[in-house]
Parts: C-alpha cells; sequence; structure tokens
C-alpha cells in the first residue's frame, strides 16, 4: 500500500484563481455544452419536415455534433494546455455562440448541419479548458468532491432539461429557437468567465499542436459512423460499406502511427494510458456515452411517435429523469465520503444498466406512468450516481500540465462513445422495426436499442472491477486524499 500526500500538500490552487466564481464559470459552460447535446433530440421531427431532411439524414444533426466536438477535444485539450485555459475557453464560447446564431437562420439543411460541427467545434475549445480549470482549481480533497459534484450535477442537469427546454421550444417558439437558444446563453458565459477566471500562463511551451493527427481521428470516425448508419442502404458485406470502414480503420491507425512518430506535440500521449485509473475511467465512459445518448434518442421517438405526445409535453416528461440525475449526483457528493469512486460507479452502472432493461420491455399501447417514469427515475439515479467519480478517476494522478489532455480525453471518449453508439444502437433497432414503421413496428425497435443500451451499461461495470484500481476513500485515507494499492 502507498499513500499519497495529505491533501495540503497537493498541487496548489492557480495564483489569482477565485474558486467559488471559477466554480459558477465552469458550471454555466458544462450546463450550455450539456444542453446542447439534447436540445434538438424532441425537435428532430419538425426540424426534418421544416427543412427537408430525410428519416436517415436527420441524424447527422446529432452525429455533426457529437463528432466534431469528440474528434477534436483531445486538439482542444492540448491548446489548452500550451496557449492558456481562459484564453482558449474565451474563444470557444465566442465560436460556439456564433455557431448557434447561424443555425437558427439556417434555410437548408446543409446550412445546419455545418452550424452544427461549428458548435462542435467551438464545445472541443470550451469544455477541456473548463474542466482543467476545475482540476486545477480544487486539486484535492473534500473541496475537489463537492466541485465535482457541483460540475456532474450540472452536466446531467443540461443534458437532461435540454430535453425540456427543446420541446417546450420547439412547440411554442418554433424549431429554430433550439439554436438561438445557446446565443444568450454563450453571451452570459462568455461576461462570467472574463471576470471570474484568472489569466494562467500556458502550461507547454513545445512544439505546435498535432493538427494532422486530430484531422485523422476525426476523418476516421466521421467514416466509421457514416459506414454504419448506410447500412439501412447497404449491407454490412456489402462493396460499399467494407470499403467505407476497411478506410475508417485505416485512417484511425494512422491517427496512432502520428501519435506515436510525431515531432509534434502529440494530441495524446498514449503513455497515459498505463494509469489504470485514466484507461479503466475512459473505457467505462465510452460504454456509458454509447448507452445514454442512444437511449435517450429512443425514449423520445417512442414518447412522441408511439404514444403520440407532443413536444411541449415530452419534453416535460423527462424533467423526472432530470432530477433523478440531480439526485444521484448529490447522493455520489455525500457517498464519496465514505466509498471509493470504483464502488460507485459499479453501484451506479448496475442501476442504470437495471433501468435500460427496464425501458426493453415497453409496449405500443403503453403509458407513460409505467413504461417511462419507473425505468426513468432508476436509470437516472444510477447515470447521476457516476458523473462525479468518472470524472475523478480519470484525472486522478495526471501531471499538471497534462490535465487539460486529459480532461479532453474523457469528454472526447464519452461523445465518440455517444455518436457511436446512436449510430449501431440507431441502425439496430431500424432493421428490427423494417420498413413499415408502425407503432408497433417503431416499438420493436426502440425495445431492442433500449436492451442493447442495458447491455452497454453491464459491459462498463464489468470492465470497472477489472481494470480500475482499488481505492479507499478520502476520509478513510486520513488525509483527503485516496490511498491506492
Amino acid at each position: 500500500m502507498t499513500t499519497t500526500r495529505p491533501a495540503r500538500a497537493q498541487a496548489a490552487v492557480e495564483p489569482g484563481a477565485r474558486p467559488g466564481l471559477t466554480l459558477a464559470a465552469v458550471a454555466v459552460v458544462q450546463f450550455m455544452v450539456s444542453l446542447d447535446l439534447s436540445v434538438v433530440n424532441v425537435g428532430l421531427p419538425r426540424i426534418a419536415s421544416g427543412l427537408g431532411f430525410s428519416a436517415v439524414g436527420v441524424t447527422w444533426l446529432i452525429h455533426a455534433y457529437a463528432l466534431t466536438f469528440g474528434g477534436l477535444l483531445l486538439l482542444g485539450g492540448k491548446a489548452a494546455d500550451r496557449y492558456g485555459r481562459r484564453r482558449v475557453l474565451l474563444l470557444g464560447l465566442a465560436l460556439f455562440g456564433a455557431a448557434s446564431l447561424a443555425g437558427g437562420l439556417a434555410q437548408e439543411p446543409w446550412h445546419l448541419v455545418a452550424a452544427r460541427a461549428a458548435q462542435g467545434v467551438g464545445a472541443a475549445a470550451l469544455a477541456p479548458a473548463a474542466l482543467a480549470l476545475l482540476t486545477s482549481t480544487f486539486p484535492a480533497g473534500r473541496a475537489r468532491i463537492r466541485a465535482f459534484g457541483i460540475w456532474s450535477a450540472v452536466n446531467a442537469a443540461g443534458g437532461a432539461l435540454g430535453v425540456l427546454i427543446g420541446g417546450l421550444l420547439t412547440q411554442y417558439a418554433g424549431w429554430r429557437w433550439v439554436m438561438f437558444v445557446n446565443v444568450p446563453m454563450a453571451a452570459c458565459a462568455l461576461a462570467l468567465a472574463r471576470r471570474g477566471v484568472a489569466a494562467d500562463p500556458p502550461r507547454v511551451r513545445g512544439g505546435r499542436p498535432d493538427v494532422l493527427g486530430a484531422v485523422l481521428a476525426t476523418a476516421g470516425l466521421v467514416l466509421l459512423v457514416f459506414g454504419v448508419v448506410r447500412t439501412d442502404r447497404y449491407g454490412w458485406t456489402s462493396p460499399a460499406t467494407l470499403g467505407t470502414l476497411a478506410a475508417a480503420a485505416a485512417l484511425l491507425a494512422a491517427f496512432l502511427q502520428v501519435e506515436r512518430t510525431t515531432r509534434r506535440e502529440p494530441l495524446i500521449r498514449l503513455g497515459l494510458f498505463a494509469n489504470r485509473s485514466v484507461a479503466g475511467a475512459n473505457a467505462y465512459n465510452l460504454l456509458a456515452g454509447a448507452a445514454l445518448s442512444s437511449s435517450f434518442y429512443f425514449v423520445s421517438l417512442y414518447v412522441q411517435r408511439v404514444l403520440g405526445t407532443g413536444p411541449a409535453l415530452t419534453g416535460v416528461e423527462f424533467v423526472p429523469f432530470a432530477l433523478g440525475v440531480i439526485v444521484g449526483a448529490a447522493l455520489a457528493v455525500r457517498l464519496g465520503y465514505r466509498f471509493a469512486p470504483r464502488t460507485l460507479l459499479v453501484a451506479g452502472g448496475l442501476l442504470t444498466s437495471a433501468g435500460f432493461a427496464w425501458f426493453g420491455l415497453i409496449s405500443a399501447d403503453g403509458s407513460f406512468a409505467i413504461d417511462v417514469l419507473g425505468p426513468s427515475v432508476l436509470a437516472s439515479v444510477g447515470f447521476g450516481l457516476c458523473l462525479g467519480p468518472v470524472v475523478s478517476l480519470a484525472t486522478a494522478g495526471v501531471a499538471p500540465h497534462e490535465a487539460g489532455t486529459a480532461s479532453g480525453l474523457l469528454n472526447s471518449v464519452r461523445q465518440i462513445g455517444a455518436s457511436l453508439g446512436l449510430a449501431v444502437l440507431g441502425t439496430a433497432a431500424h432493421h428490427r422495426t423494417g420498413p413499415v414503421a408502425t407503432p408497433a413496428a417503431l416499438n420493436d425497435g426502440y425495445a431492442l436499442g433500449f436492451t442493447l443500451g442495458a447491455v452497454l451499461m453491464l459491459a462498463a461495470v464489468l470492465l470497472a472491477l477489472a481494470v480500475l484500481p482499488r481505492t479507499s476513500p478520502p476520509e478513510a485515507a486520513g488525509s483527503g486524499e485516496l490511498v491506492q494499492d
């Protein structure tokens, strides 16, 4: 057993930092980014009819954001380390707000897809910078647990309340407001960050960031998702599908080779994965992101297309999920003083898996109270229990100059998992539904998607048990830090 130094001996807070204002700025930023991941979900049917999207094409409003966000997050984290977290945060906020305005003014499908992609680029800059600021401002102990608990609650609330806000805006203000809503939020976050976040010196002053690696990773992921999504037209063994997937694999292999051999600053130092906490937490995050994003998508469509609920009421029916995540995140803060992060991940993952399995029992003649409310509460409390611990583990033991990189990696993996999960599980649900989209057929497809999501969460639990190191909670260590085998 080796015990880390007491919390007071750990890295100091950034000079000139104002912890309370920094936490507030990071919370606003994270709420906005999380909200944008889900705010368009309820509006997808009306966006499709308003701009002329096809049934498959409209999913690219989700993929365009998730893939640029996930694919460029590593570059964003590296930029935050090298050029300064405050500077990168402000630039990201400005781009995010401008892209949101452009999306609300879109006149053609490709206009909106391009705006969503630009939003992803902005989010890829601001999200890791914000999380790195949180990590450095609260380096250890009870204050770190509390800060990450608040961050996880805001993160979850933004994602869940995004569906409520999106439903209300779509029905009463028009679908364009699911984009416009980000403009005042970005402006407020920009003003708060300018006042509340202290300027910090660049952390790394080596060679220029690895832009080629970022391009290869993003292009490979886009092709991978494109190949999976197109299986509704081309079979898995068709030349078109095999060729696309082979090209995606080649690009991703080239990315790994560049990271090993580049003379520039690599996007990710592959040796970082030798840290079991980093490797295990990111693998867990990949599977959890895949399960959660696809389940959000299926719930929204099930409630609207099978149960016949309107957009506004659909958004209201997501409120219990939002509250459940907040409750789970609050429980994680309290339990974090008594139980190790791995224990909380396992417990939360099991609850979430059970909730998704319950969702898999939906019926075409079901109701909100029977088929949605119960599993929503169970899955949301479980997921909220996971959020803070997975972030804390993913940044544990990381050198200060790599904090932005580790934060970017964690967010990147979640978004990549979200897009891949939606592509794979959405395609499986589409195949189960068949060519005639009756309520009963749609119900069967969505039920399969939920069941597969439960399997993914169960796999995440098994992975956490096998990979993540055993630790003791902070109070058991007697110093505010974890004790690790």
